[in-house]
């Protein structure tokens, strides 16, 4: 079935994990990439900045043109271990001492929301956070999984939607948050705005 939405979707961000998680929730976002140089923003904390960074991106897409009239959503995710935010590992050496610090410990999975709506100026945005139960990998593993190229790319070096999977032991929480965008929270900043979630379905 195919149905037309009653705004249009933007997904500021580049990743393929939030885009599918929207695809599988039956929306179909276009995705415009926010340019926002994530490593210039600073927070008190982890999940401050984490809220921080989805506004920043948010605010810049929604400031362009081609995004007038729609409902732009923004991400970004950081992992709390310990009260530091790690996000994307700076090389591999990085990802392999992270994954050493993480086995056999729990970190917390912070994920910041924020939608725009461009035809009103109006937005809401939360913090969505899920605790993350790291198994014990071998270095073997850990080299294995590094060499992989998989964990420069995500937030806190690991990902629950890839290689990384077996190394997790579970989470306490939403898993879909720990990929990348939490639908509950997203249904909840929607319906905020006066925009019930269905009424993006697109198919």
């Amino acid at each position: 079935m195919t149905a037309t939405p009653a705004r249009r979707l933007v997904l500021a961000s580049q990743s393929p994990a939030r885009l599918g998680l929207l695809r599988q929730a039956g929306l179909a976002p276009e995705v415009i990439v926010s340019g926002v140089d994530e490593d210039a923003l600073t927070a008190a904390d982890p999940a401050a900045l984490a809220l921080v960074l989805a506004e920043a991106k948010a605010a810049a897409v929604a400031a362009r043109p081609e995004a007038a009239g729609a409902l732009v959503v923004g991400c970004d995710s950081v992992l709390d271990l310990d009260g530091r935010a790690l996000g994307k590992p700076a090389d591999a050496e990085d990802a392999t001492a992270r994954w050493k610090a993480m086995r056999g410990r729990s970190g917390v999975l912070r994920t910041g929301h924020c939608v725009i709506d461009t035809a009103t100026g109006r937005r809401s945005s939360a913090t969505a956070s899920t605790t993350v139960r790291f198994g014990e990998p071998t270095d073997a593993e850990i080299a294995a999984y590094v060499a992989s190229g998989e964990p420069l790319y995500v937030a806190g070096a690991f990902t629950l939607d890839g290689r990384s999977a077996p190394f997790v032991e579970g989470v306490d929480g939403d898993p879909g948050n720990v990929i990348g965008l939490s639908l509950p929270l997203l249904r909840r900043l929607l319906a905020e705005l006066g925009t019930t979630i269905t009424d993006l379905w697109a198919y």
